[in-house]
């Protein structure tokens, strides 16, 4: 092994004793409730101001508009929680065994604080009018047929996430742009049937805070789903998990790859590193 392999062996292991660190988790956490947030804010925010400035906003820019959002968060702090800002997500890297689910309960909660806290700002800032941008089936669409698109585009979209994984900025430098086009694209086609969701508090919070929760259930089973039919197919695709792909769920808190042409001193590597 050379001693640039050695260092970025080191930096990985530096990583995952951060990560374990009970310490820094409020990092984590807060990164995932104020990226949810973010999502949410865009994602919901269309509807509610378009119905607020009785000026109709285009399908094409509020659908896109969620995917530009996920690809900036991703950049910004995909390195601090993984940039998860959906449960589907979250639960997909546990089942993946990329993720402990010791820490799922506490992404879910900040997932969903955020969320709500979306939410309620735009209910303060335009009241209830667009439903708060909620996704309910589009006319003429059942609930099997609402909950089958959501199955299908989050399977899409985790399937994504977890074949784009290869670092510890979520999914990879390159990955950023995959996902958020992703999302921009199931939207474009999908919207007008399911509202393509693909992410339970994306559904869930502006539901909880107008005060209807009869399509909920849609954009929670839906998603989950698809994300567990996205971790058999990438077990086919992929075979097991790998290590990078357990930092892009877990992040690295910044630590960066060494540049080869720079030599890290001895005193330098974290523990456990130089052998």
């Amino acid at each position: 092994m050379n001693d640039t392999a050695n260092t970025r062996h080191s930096l990985r292991e530096a990583s995952l004793l951060d990560f374990v660190d009970p310490s820094i988790e409020w990092r984590r956490v807060f990164a995932e409730c104020w990226g949810t947030f973010l999502l949410v804010l865009v994602a919901a925010g269309g509807g509610a101001v378009a119905a607020r400035s009785h000026d109709a906003i285009p399908l094409g820019f509020q659908v896109v508009a969620p995917g530009l959002m996920v690809m900036a968060i991703i950049y910004f702090m995909g390195t601090v929680s993984g940039a998860h800002l959906n449960p589907a997500v979250t639960v997909a890297f546990a089942l993946r065994r990329n993720f402990p689910w010791s820490r799922v309960p506490g992404y879910l909660m900040a997932q969903l604080a955020g969320g709500v806290a979306a939410a309620l700002f735009l209910r303060v800032m335009f009241g209830t009018g667009g439903m708060l941008g909620a996704t309910v089936p589009g006319p003429g669409i059942t609930s099997i047929q609402a909950v089958a698109m959501e199955t299908v585009l989050s399977a899409g979209l985790v399937n994504t996430i977890l074949g784009t994984a290869s670092g510890a900025r979520n999914i990879g430098t390159s990955g950023a742009l995959a996902v958020g086009g992703y999302i921009a694209l199931a939207g474009l086609w999908a919207a007008p049937i399911s509202g393509a969701s693909m992410n339970p508090v994306r559904s869930l919070a502006p539901d909880l805070v107008r005060g209807d929760l009869s399509t909920t259930w849609i954009y929670i089973v839906g998603p989950l789903l698809g994300a567990s039919i996205a971790v058999v197919f990438e077990s086919i695709l992929k075979g097991k998990a790998s290590a990078a792909g357990t930092l892009a769920a877990e992040g690295d808190l910044g630590l960066a790859e060494p540049d080869p042409a720079t030599p890290t001193p001895p005193d330098a590597l974290p523990p456990g590193g130089g052998s």
